[in-house]
């Protein structure tokens, strides 16, 4: 069982928050993190995946809230909507904290409605697939030392070699991970595409090309670390730009695919404003792509975008345990400069780029260096991930590190 380190969150929102909402896409923990908090405080279980718990709860949602045991865990929550309303009315009811946890695989923050109807009742986790940190055991430091600019110049990694596409290609779903070998992960990832994606699209949409999801995530796939290409995407279906863009938007509100967003400032005019894909795990990415580990290190262009979608999918989860929020986007201007990754926190700016090589060069932080000078003081450091052992500066706050820095701590 590995460590869960969004569950001292969990913890803290049940002090003083009466609903917590643990979101995040099927499979990822979500269901085990809420039973081990649950078990221990004594919390009911109840699951909407259950046909008749789902019928009930659909039938009569404010008999059924009445009828709950005082602390209860609503597992997979999103299939009954219908239930929003009645947890609102039982909570002003008796506004305790810890009354509810809940569960869903789908982004509630997306549908107003729900989201309004517990708004200042309810706190939203997201929990993410395992992150590096996680299956190694121990929290990391990275994000604090990112924006403290806490960097020591000398040798403090290890290059991980073909290991590193091995993280890649594994993912972070635990039920994959668990199984022995590339085959049997690869085994899982399919069925997790074929099966449950258009189930869970169905309880959120009626669309009429379900049996198209799973090779418009393939696609996808394909595209992850560029920019969102809506044309592209659409050529191969027989339905139209529009359609696919909401098919992007369903697959984004079941977490298996990120928009990232650009990053603006006053002081920049000539900024790319479309927003990065990213897919939510390289591991699925790998099976829908058809290559693994070894695939991998034999293509380099295809190894250097799923890296950044690796180390960015890393930073969103280390993220989503700390106290600070962090926001993320990227950075391209129309010279095609650009950085990976742009996290600003307290007012403060960081930039990661990421580079699949073990060498590093003064050109590599081009990008880097336009950003510091575009938010000047606010400017927190500019790191460069490389496949290297030592950690270097590379002037005022710009860094090469060690990948496997980012998520092994010292």
């Amino acid at each position: 069982m590995y460590p869960r380190f969004l569950r001292q969150r969990v913890e803290e929102a049940l002090a003083d928050s009466p609903v917590v909402l643990i979101h995040g896409p099927r499979q990822c923990g979500k269901t085990t993190l809420a039973r081990q908090v649950g078990d221990e405080t004594g919390f009911a279980y109840f699951t909407f995946d259950d046909d008749v718990q789902r019928e009930a709860a659909r039938t009569d949602p404010v008999g059924y809230v009445a009828d709950l045991p005082e602390r209860a865990v609503l597992d997979e929550v999103q299939r009954v909507p219908e239930l929003f309303t009645a947890l609102k009315a039982t909570v002003d009811v008796r506004r305790k904290p810890g009354r509810f946890i809940l569960t869903g695989s789908a982004n509630v923050l997306l549908v107003p409605k729900l989201a309004d109807s517990l708004a200042g009742r309810m706190e939203i986790l997201r929990l993410h697939p395992l992150s590096q940190a996680e299956l190694g055991g121990v929290a990391p430091d990275f994000l604090s030392r990112l924006f403290t600019t806490n960097f020591i110049a000398g040798r403090s990694g290890k290059r991980l070699g073909q290991a590193l596409t091995e993280r890649v290609a594994g993912g972070g779903f635990p039920a994959a991970l668990a199984r022995a070998g590339q085959r049997r992960r690869a085994a899982w990832y399919r069925d997790y595409a074929d099966t449950l994606i258009p189930r869970d699209i169905r309880d959120l949409a009626r669309i009429s090309a379900l049996e198209a999801l799973p090779r418009l995530l393939a696609l996808a796939a394909g595209q992850s670390a560029g920019l969102v290409n809506v044309s592209e995407l659409a050529a191969p279906f027989q339905i139209s730009r529009q359609t696919i863009r909401e098919y992007l938007t369903l697959l984004s509100r079941i977490f298996l695919l990120d928009e990232l967003p650009p990053w603006h400032s006053n002081r920049m005019k000539r900024l790319v404003k479309t927003p990065k894909l990213h897919m939510g795990d390289t591991g699925l990415a790998c099976t829908l792509l058809g290559c693994n580990a070894d695939d991998l290190w034999g293509d380099r262009p295809l190894f250097g975008r799923l890296l950044e979608t690796f180390v960015y999918q890393e930073l969103r989860r280390q993220a989503s345990w700390q106290e600070e929020t962090v926001s993320f986007s990227h950075f391209r201007d129309k010279d095609q400069v650009e950085v990976d990754v742009v996290l600003e926190s307290e007012g403060r700016v960081a930039g990661v780029e990421v580079k699949a090589s073990s060498t590093v060069t003064g050109d590599d932080f081009k990008g880097l260096r336009k950003l510091k000078d575009a938010v000047q003081k606010s400017f927190a450091a500019g790191v460069l991930l490389y496949d290297g052992e030592a950690a270097v500066g590379f002037g005022d706050r710009l860094y090469a590190i060690p990948i496997s820095k980012l998520w092994e701590p010292g």
